[in-house]
C-alpha cells in the first residue's frame, strides 16, 4: 500500500477520531518504528533518539495514567472536557512514546564544546524528524495518529511505570489506531509568505 512520498506526507494529520482496532499487526508495527528510529538523520550521527511502543493494556495504562496525573491539576468543574480528550486518546490501539537521550547529548558537549550550546537544539530537531517519520509511516498504512505532549506532567509516572532510564527524557506521546473520522479542512499561510527563491 506504499503511496508517492509527498502524497504519504499530504496524508499524515492529526486524527482525533481512533478505534482500538488495527489494520497492521503488532510485528509490522514494531517493524516500521524500528525501521524509522534506524534510519532517520541526527546531528553529528549522535542517534540520541529513543522509543517506547505501548501497545493493548500498556496503551490503556499510560491514559489511565495521564487521566489521573491530571485529575490533580485541573479543576473539578473542568475535568469532565480533560477526560473526553484523554478518552479519544484512549480509544486508540497504541501509543509511541518519543524520549530523547540526555546522556548522548551531554557526551556531545563534551566532546565538541564549540558546538554545546547546540546540541540540545540538534537533538529536537532529530527527535521532530523521527516523529514525522513515525507519523507519515503508520498513517500510510492505514492507522491516524496525533501528537501529544503531557510532559513533564506525566514523565515520572511513565519513567516508574516502564522503567525507562533516568536519562531519557520524554518529548512527546503519539496515540494511534484505526481512524474513525476524517480531519477538518487544513488552513496554509500563504506559501510566498513562507519560501523564498533566489536564482
Amino acid at each position: 500500500m506504499a503511496k508517492d512520498f509527498y502524497q504519504a506526507v499530504k496524508e499524515r494529520r492529526t486524527f482525533y477520531g481512533l478505534s482500538k482496532e488495527s489494520v497492521l499487526s503488532d510485528d509490522r508495527i514494531q517493524e516500521l518504528v524500528s525501521e524509522a528510529v534506524k534510519h532517520t538523520p541526527s546531528s553529528f550521527n549522535s542517534q540520541s533518539s529513543r522509543v517506547v511502543v505501548l501497545l493493548g493494556e500498556q496503551h490503556d495504562k499510560l491514559w489511565n495514567l495521564t487521566k489521573e496525573e491530571l485529575r490533580k491539576i485541573v479543576p473539578a468543574e473542568q475535568f469532565a472536557s480533560t477526560e473526553e480528550r484523554i478518552n479519544g486518546f484512549y480509544n486508540g490501539y497504541g501509543t509511541v512514546l518519543f524520549f530523547e537521550d540526555e546522556n548522548v547529548v551531554k557526551g556531545l558537549q563534551e566532546q565538541f564544546a564549540s558546538y554545546k550550546d547546540n546540541f540540545p537544539i540538534w537533538s529536537h530537531h532529530a527527535s521532530g524528524m523521527l516523529q514525522l517519520v513515525v507519523w507519515t509511516g503508520l498513517v500510510n498504512e492505514g492507522l491516524g495518529a496525533s501528537l501529544q505532549h503531557y510532559n513533564p506532567l506525566i514523565d515520572a509516572a511513565v519513567q516508574q511505570e516502564w522503567d525507562v532510564p533516568a536519562s531519557w527524557k520524554l518529548v512527546a506521546q503519539m496515540p494511534f489506531g484505526n481512524p474513525t473520522a476524517v480531519p477538518g479542512d487544513k488552513q496554509f499561510s500563504p506559501i510566498e509568505d513562507r519560501m523564498k527563491v533566489f536564482k
